[in-house]
């Protein structure tokens, strides 16, 4: 880490949740979220300091302590400003969850059609695509907003992976093939250190989903 980051940050501390063996990080799609955002922000040696607490996550920065994802989520984004840490919020803002909130109750009960939406956006091409190409048939970007991982990949991931290991385990269900532009965003997120090395163990996953389980398949 640099003596600029340090003197900047003043040894802030984090708190995550653990895990069952008490030793890795337990299953917290939130704490997974901020480990992938300070990763990303090229501070991946803060990651050492994160250690088990309670009221999972937190950040401690100048005696002020924040327990509030989306508002550290801000102040990171906020304090690891351009041009020494990269800029990670999104540039289009569909790339950053429903444009209808409306709907969103209607698409946690509808799966499927919920995902077809996130697979219809991962191939339907931004702006600066059809800027470069009017006529591009589909999308070839990495991710939600692009090829670089953004905070709105930072939030989702984190939730796809444990739907993902649940949904294999308790209902026998695999994500489709035929959702092309899913398969080809999770593909690339695996490759990615910083979401592939901050992913629970499935184990951890399936311990925290066993109780309702029995639920999954009514």
């Amino acid at each position: 880490m640099s003596k600029r980051f340090q003197a900047c940050f003043n040894n802030p501390e984090a708190r995550v949740g653990a895990s069952d063996d008490g030793e890795s990080v337990g299953n917290c799609p939130f704490c997974q979220r901020l480990f992938m955002i300070l990763w990303l922000k090229g501070a991946p040696e803060v990651l050492k300091d994160l250690a088990p607490g309670s009221q999972p996550p937190f950040l401690i920065f100048g005696g002020e302590v924040r327990t509030d994802t989306n508002k550290i989520e801000e102040f990171l984004e906020e304090a690891l400003a351009p041009p020494q840490y990269p800029k990670l919020c999104c540039r289009y803002k569909e790339s950053n969850g429903n444009p209808n909130p409306g709907l969103n109750d209607m698409l946690e009960k509808k799966f499927l059609k919920s995902l077809m939406k996130l697979d219809q956006y991962l191939l339907t091409p931004l702006l600066h695509e059809l800027d470069q190409n009017p006529d591009v048939p589909q999308s070839s970007r990495h991710y939600l907003d692009g090829n670089s991982l953004s905070l709105a990949d930072c939030n989702l991931l984190p939730k796809l992976n444990i739907v993902k290991v649940v949904c294999r385990k308790y209902c026998d269900f695999e994500m489709p093939a035929a959702l092309t532009g899913l398969t080809c965003y999770l593909t690339k997120a695996y490759q990615q250190d910083e979401f592939r090395n901050t992913c629970h163990k499935d184990s951890e996953i399936l311990l925290a989903y066993h109780s309702v389980a029995k639920y999954l398949n009514k």
